[in-house]
């Protein structure tokens, strides 16, 4: 008896009627990517703001009268193991705090732009973490566990919602800062579908999208090139898992739709030169100025419908070894605090106030995090070291609460002692916003169901407006 091999849903698309069946189901699937949500949503998109390093909690959003009363004392508690281990005597903050706005929100001289906007950010000064080094630090405050291979929050929200524009990715990394420690696994999908995972776009360079973008422009080229996918297809289809193929094929289709999608993007003759300048593209400082790009461009990915947008900080000039991680200051903390704060600061209010204007505030969320605050005592003389234990994020945005404080740490700034949030907290919170019920979030892998929250995470309602 001769083996005969059945038709896959897809050769059959294919085959009959010389393949028209197969062009209307790609388009089909792509334009069905768009998923309904547990419950009607306060947001429809994320900005994630990563300050990769660790900024110093104790000296931007989290004063504390008594380290400079205790000047050069040692600490009165226990303290834990540090990264260096090279503790020293407690370490007042360099810059003076005022109180903003109408709720009397307390910020330093470090971010006067983000001070502005106090009123606007939901403050929660009882952030923890479990990891104490950057890698895993970056991991879990992306992916919920402080190890490569899960998926990022990014390509949770993607799998759960899928994307409103087909053109587009739901998970966009703007990576002029390149990837923080850990690496390009940080923005993967993990166990997840691979069509999930994010979106490298480089806004400084010459070519945002060199991964994907084809030397070939003219048309002809670009129908060699769709036959031998057509072939590549075919073969994956008879020798492949259909999971496998609906993946690479998915893949495929956005990244030949990108090639148009992206160019239109990245073009910004059509924003005004008042928009520019509200974002600090004009600044003498080139980071300032790269940065501020980054933020326009997210503005214009959340009008476009994308999901998830993370921005990366570049690194400093006057310390190109800390690529990667550029606000951790093991050492001159003021210089290197300076730096980075003039980096962000007016950028990110200038998105703030975008946004509002645009009518895009209440259907997004800006997070701005970094993988873990930094110690009340210093580090050697200048510095200060890795505090997973408590420190200060916020939030802004929709469906959250405006000139809000949310936990404490204790006299120092050390430990978390009212209101204590972990990560897990955090993304059942984001994904709640979003319209999900972080619970029935699964993925089965490996035997078990997994979710971005684990079996810790809890929606903090507090935070959250009626």
């Amino acid at each position: 008896m001769q083996n005969r091999r059945l038709l896959s849903r897809r050769d059959m698309l294919r085959r009959a009627s010389t393949g028209f069946g197969l062009t209307a189901f790609a388009g089909l699937a792509a334009e069905d990517a768009a998923k309904e949500p547990h419950f009607p949503p306060k947001i429809k998109s994320v900005i994630f703001c990563f300050m990769s390093g660790g900024v110093s909690h104790v000296d931007s959003f989290d004063p504390k009268p008594r380290l400079t009363r205790d000047a050069g004392k040692p600490m009165p508690m226990p303290v834990k193991p540090t990264m260096f281990n090279d503790v020293k005597g407690i370490m007042p903050s360099p810059w003076r705090f005022k109180n903003y706005g109408q709720c009397g929100m307390p910020v330093s001289e470090l971010f006067p732009h983000m001070a502005a906007r106090a009123d606007d950010l939901c403050l929660i000064r009882s952030m923890t973490s479990t990891a104490n080094e950057h890698a895993q630090g970056n991991f879990f405050l992306h992916t919920g566990q402080p190890f490569l291979g899960f998926p990022n929050a990014g390509a949770w929200i993607n799998y759960g919602l899928g994307s409103e524009n087909r053109n587009l990715p739901g998970f966009v990394v703007l990576a002029s800062g390149g990837v923080p420690l850990g690496g390009i696994g940080m923005y993967g999908s993990g166990f997840l579908p691979a069509e999930h995972q994010a979106s490298l776009l480089y806004p400084e360079a010459t070519e945002p999208l060199n991964n994907i973008k084809p030397k070939e422009a003219d048309r002809d080229q670009q129908r060699r090139l769709a036959f031998i996918r057509s072939m590549d297809q075919q073969f994956t289809a008879r020798t492949a898992a259909d999971a496998q193929v609906e993946t690479a094929i998915r893949n495929y289709e956005t990244a030949y739709r990108m090639q148009t999608a992206v160019p239109e993007l990245m073009e910004l003759r059509g924003e005004s030169e008042a928009t520019k300048k509200l974002y600090g593209m004009d600044s003498p400082n080139a980071n300032t100025a790269a940065y501020g790009k980054q933020c326009l461009l997210a503005r214009r990915l959340v009008e476009r419908g994308v999901r998830f947008i993370e921005l990366t900080c570049l690194m400093r000039p006057a310390d190109p070894g800390q690529s990667g991680n550029p606000w951790d200051q093991h050492s001159v903390l003021r210089e290197g605090h300076t730096e980075m704060a003039l980096q962000v600061d007016q950028p990110i209010a200038g998105l703030i106030t975008d946004l509002k204007a645009r009518g895009l505030f209440e259907q997004t969320l800006i997070i701005w995090a970094g993988e873990f605050g930094r110690t009340p005592f210093a580090q050697g003389v200048n510095g200060r070291d890795h505090n997973p234990f408590g420190f200060s994020i916020w939030l802004a945005g929709g469906g959250v609460k405006r000139g809000f404080l949310y936990g404490q740490t204790d006299e120092f700034g050390y430990y978390a002692v009212e209101d204590s949030m972990t990560v897990y907290d955090l993304w059942a919170t984001v994904l709640h916003l979003l319209g999900v019920d972080h619970e029935r979030l699964t993925y089965r892998f490996s035997g078990r169901d997994y979710r971005l929250s684990d079996v810790h995470g809890r929606v903090i309602r507090d935070l959250l407006r009626a």
